[in-house]
């Protein structure tokens, strides 16, 4: 007896089901269509092993570029041998720090909540180097071409000089005032770029262009020198006067008004809406991080009531006509904080912020002088402004602020002119300045601050002492007992006598002087300077790539899923590390310090 032997598709349906039953939900699958569509038809080739992987290449560089919105960056192709980059490949008793998912948003201010306590970030390097220049530990990079910093700055404009006979700039329209009375700015035709084109909707600012390792194609570069990037962010607020020409002919020389007739120009720094945000999220306390202020008849008060600032109580003093003042927005802002940081890097010094919040047809504070070089960067609305020039030398540059003024105190404005949104007005400590609002709109500004307590007198306060201690006890003349009778003829009453001893008296001082400046300890009295910074500047805002080879985004940590601790990282002597930002670590002669000045390793 013979058994027909089935067809193939006849094995394909008892296989997959009656393919006329349109009950039947299971597909056929491709090697069963092959076999009903011809059984003599062959399987297709595999492709060469050529053409395989560059398929696989396609396939992972098409995921990659997929990937950019959902998952961290991919490293730059500089970093490919770079064990910065490649932190996770490198052994463990290397000193490797493990990749992570990134940590929460940082906040720089020191209460509650806020995790920052130190200016120090370290990471794990090899074969990159970092070197000591002048005494400071720099950041040397490798990528120097790479993208890492600051990405691009608003085109610069063209001027017109102006017919009251004020300082024009050929880069753009700005008024840098002399002695004179009023002036005016240069009225401007500026070129618009993309970015200043955007809809009243758009109007939150693109910060990629400044923020370091904003582009999320960049974001896993370490920026080569955070001063060049605060150098790169100043000459944006300032321009379009180069960088140049404002240190030469106008700090702390006279006022820079630069109107940029682009109401956008400064939005992104902050807003009355953020600061609505802050007074809701935030707990706010009167007199100790916001004022309510008023001007009114030549009287200057403070409103303050005891306790929170709730939003309900703010903004009822704001709306019978009081000025809000926000202290030390860079806790509660992340991209003041950006601005101050990089900015203190650029300067060497401290860089303070506050906002001010004025009601239309109102003035928040008397005129006064303050000890700050500011920049008043104006966000919203418009404000008048008045500055006065130091009415003798003891006001100029002064080194306290000064009391309230009356409007008999002040000599002709050397400047009367309307802020609007976009412009920058700069003066220098010791320059009076008043502000008030017009009628017809409320005011926004932020005032940037640089230069307190950072002179050469600052410096000699901290060099002559040490320096007279060291003298003395190596200049045998300095321990020598003064004249027996020395006070028969010095002092202020007989300081018009111009007797033998006495002239003897002051030579012999200025003798000693000239001794005394050959044991002026200028590296360690400049360290002195150093240490007092590293303890007033704000600790650095870590991009996500810094953070995930930092101890701000990994770390010791409980790894729940295998009941153990992880990211254990001992750091040997011969570990090497990346300063983060240069001006995170000093280098100082330790022995000599911690002996006179208790100042020890800056940090």
């Amino acid at each position: 007896m013979s058994v027909r032997k089935k067809s193939a598709l006849e094995v394909a349906r008892e296989k997959n089901g009656n393919a006329d039953d349109p009950g039947r939900k299971t597909p056929v699958s491709n090697q069963t269509l092959r076999i009903i569509n011809g059984a003599n038809t062959p399987a297709p080739s595999k492709p060469p092993d050529d053409e395989r992987k560059k398929q696989s290449s396609l396939k992972k560089l098409k995921k990659l570029l997929g990937s950019h919105s959902k998952k961290k960056p991919p490293l730059d192709s500089s970093f490919v041998n770079d064990p910065l980059a490649k932190g996770k490949h490198l052994a463990k008793n290397e000193g490797a720090l493990k990749k992570s998912s990134s940590a929460k948003t940082l906040n720089p201010a020191g209460g509650a909540g806020n995790p920052i306590r130190s200016s120090l970030s370290f990471q794990t390097v090899k074969d990159q180097s970092s070197s000591i220049i002048g005494g400071r530990m720099a950041m040397v990079s490798k990528q120097s071409g790479q993208n890492g910093g600051l990405k691009r700055l608003p085109p610069p404009s063209t001027s017109r000089t102006s017919s009251s006979g004020q300082l024009s700039d050929s880069e753009g329209s700005c008024a840098a005032l002399a002695k004179r009375p009023r002036l005016s700015s240069t009225n401007t035709s500026e070129p618009k770029s993309p970015q200043d084109q955007k809809t009243e909707s758009d109007k939150v600012k693109d910060l990629s262009w400044w923020i370091p390792s904003a582009n999320p194609f960049h974001s896993s570069v370490v920026s080569n020198d955070s001063m060049e990037e605060g150098g790169m962010l100043f000459h944006s607020i300032i321009q379009p006067v180069s960088v140049t020409k404002f240190f030469r002919e106008i700090w702390e020389k006279k006022p820079l008004l630069v109107r940029r007739h682009n109401t956008g120009y400064n939005d992104g720094w902050f807003s009355t809406s953020e600061l609505d945000q802050i007074l809701r999220n935030e707990k706010i306390m009167f007199g100790e991080n916001i004022d309510v202020v008023s001007y009114i008849n030549n009287k200057r008060e403070t409103h303050n009531p005891p306790g929170r600032a709730f939003p309900a109580v703010v903004w009822d003093f704001y709306q019978q006509g009081c000025s809000v003042r926000l202290l030390n927005p860079q806790t509660y802002s992340r991209n003041v904080w950006q601005m101050l940081f990089m900015l203190q890097e650029y300067f060497g010094c401290m860089a303070g912020a506050n906002v001010y919040l004025t009601p239309a047809g109102s003035q928040g504070f008397a005129p006064h002088y303050d000890d700050i070089e500011a920049f008043v960067l104006q966000i919203e609305g418009k404000k008048r402004w008045r500055v006065y020039e130091p009415r003798d030398e003891s006001e100029v540059l002064p080194r306290f602020s000064s009391p309230n003024f009356t409007a008999a105190d002040l000599p002709a404005p050397v400047l009367d002119t309307v802020l609007e949104s976009g412009d920058l007005l700069y003066f220098p400590r010791g320059y009076i300045h008043q502000g008030c609002t017009m009628d017809d709109a409320h005011s926004l500004h932020l005032t940037v601050s640089v230069g307190q307590k950072n002179t050469w007198g600052d410096l000699l306060e901290k060099l002559v002492p040490r320096a007279l201690e060291i003298a003395m006890e190596e200049e045998v003349d300095l321990r020598r007992s003064l004249p027996r009778d020395y006070l028969s003829y010095m002092g202020v009453a007989f300081s018009d006598q111009t007797c033998p001893n006495r002239q003897n008296f002051l030579r012999t001082i200025e003798q000693l002087m000239v001794k005394l400046l050959s044991y002026a300890p200028v590296d360690a009295a400049c360290d002195q300077m150093a240490k007092r910074f590293l303890e007033d500047s704000l600790p650095p805002p870590l991009s996500d790539a810094e953070k995930e080879r930092s101890i701000s985004g990994d770390g010791e940590r409980w790894d729940g899923r295998h009941q153990k601790v992880t990211g254990s990282i001992e750091l040997e002597p011969e570990t090497e590390i990346k300063i983060i930002r240069r001006g995170c670590l000093r280098y100082v002669d330790f022995l000599h310090s911690l002996e006179h000045h208790q100042l020890g390793l800056c940090i």
